[in-house]
């Protein structure tokens, strides 16, 4: 990336950048419902999501620590035009600050939300209480949160979607998935009435994802990419080491290029927390992924090999102390990597109690083996040391 003005030239210039190898322009509202991605003025992709008929930029707007609401008005006047938001993110704060970047601009907007809940009836006044903060009387998208396995998609929980739907308070159901793709996948396809999977994606996990991602896209799942930061960390933090290690000049566009270039990924969730990294993102819908990018990864993967989990499931069970390993190590990368502190934490305690009061100093030795070299022990009691 270049330095802090031609940022601010290219923000200022409204995206006109030349594409090679590309034709004709096309605009979105002559666009049929065709998979193919296509361009409209001034350099957007778009992507219709799965069988929604819903068209949005192939780059969308991730909020989850957003706290700075210029920054979603400003990716809203570029042309961003899908935001992704969840009940829980920032204690509720982060629906009220989409609901006001979004008030007067709604019908153009693609809007989703996410709810965790177990239950029908929590889970409906989850979503009540997100239309109030967003100002809307309507979601397009209603995520079942955070699922790794198929029977957490229970006939309560669907009914809940079901009803919602009925109503005209949502107009379509998915899933959001951090592991277990194998098991999730096949559900949503088998369920047959969900709409759209919201998957963790990105450079560091096993191709293996790919023909799951790939029958989804048959079964007209529409689908979107999260977590495709791989760690997080955009800006390093002055004076955090772990930080400084989770970024490398360079490596965010190529991990989001990375990710684009996958044709059945519909659009993708980057969390965008300043105007250099919407910047950023917005460059990355109209540059290839190339050889250079490749080496940019190659170093960032040997750097962050040992932290960063790639939620592959190799470990799961394997805990002698009965600890969800894989969410543990994700719960502490919010705090050092997104530098959410208080999002790692809100995880952890979701954790229960007999799990929260494990600590990996008192195991004579680790019984999880990382296939990837993750440090596991080391990651977990920074866990424990951070949040219990």
């Amino acid at each position: 990336m270049s330095g802090s003005s031609s940022r601010r030239n290219f923000l200022a210039g409204g995206l006109a950048l030349p594409v090679a190898g590309i034709g004709a322009v096309t605009r979105p509202e002559t666009m049929g419902l065709a998979p193919a991605a296509a361009l409209a003025d001034g350099g957007l992709r778009y992507k219709v999501l799965g069988k929604t008929g819903l068209k949005v930029t192939t780059v969308a707007f991730g909020s989850m620590i957003t706290s700075d609401q210029s920054v979603v008005d400003k990716a809203i006047e570029l042309g961003i035009n899908y935001i992704d938001t969840a009940r829980g993110y920032q204690g509720g704060n982060c629906e009220r600050m989409v609901g006001a970047a979004i008030k007067g601009k709604r019908q153009k907007l693609v809007i989703s939300t996410k709810s965790g809940s177990e239950t029908k009836q929590q889970a409906l006044e989850q979503l009540d209480q997100s239309l109030k903060e967003l100002g809307t009387d309507f979601v397009d998208v209603w995520f079942i949160h955070g699922k790794s396995k198929g029977a957490q998609l229970t006939d309560e929980r669907m009914e809940a979607n079901e009803i919602a739907k009925k109503a005209g308070k949502v107009r379509f159901n998915g899933v959001s998935v951090h592991g277990g793709h194998e098991e999730i996948i096949p559900a949503m396809i088998q369920k047959g009435h969900l709409d759209v999977l919201l998957s963790s994606y990105n450079f560091t996990m096993e191709s293996k994802i790919d023909p799951l991602l790939e029958q989804a896209k048959k079964a007209g799942l529409g689908i979107v990419a999260m977590k495709v930061m791989a760690g997080g960390a955009r800006r390093a933090k002055p004076g955090d080491k772990m930080s400084a290690l989770m970024k490398r000049e360079g490596a965010p566009l190529a991990m989001l290029k990375w990710v684009l270039r996958n044709k059945n990924i519909d659009t993708t969730i980057p969390s965008i927390t300043d105007m250099d990294q919407l910047d950023e993102d917005m460059r990355a819908m109209v540059q290839s992924f190339g050889a250079p990018d490749e080496k940019v990864l190659a170093a960032r993967l040997r750097e962050i090999r040992p932290y960063y989990c790639s939620m592959c499931g190799a470990c799961e069970g394997s805990c002698a102390q009965g600890l969800p390993v894989s969410d543990v190590i994700r719960y502490v990368s919010y705090a050092e990597g997104y530098g959410e502190f208080q999002l790692g934490r809100e995880n952890f305690l979701t954790l229960a109690a007999d799990q929260q009061a494990v600590r990996c100093g008192d195991c004579a030795g680790c019984t999880v083996r990382c296939p990837h070299g993750v440090r596991v022990a080391e990651r977990v009691a920074r866990a424990q040391e951070l949040f219990a």
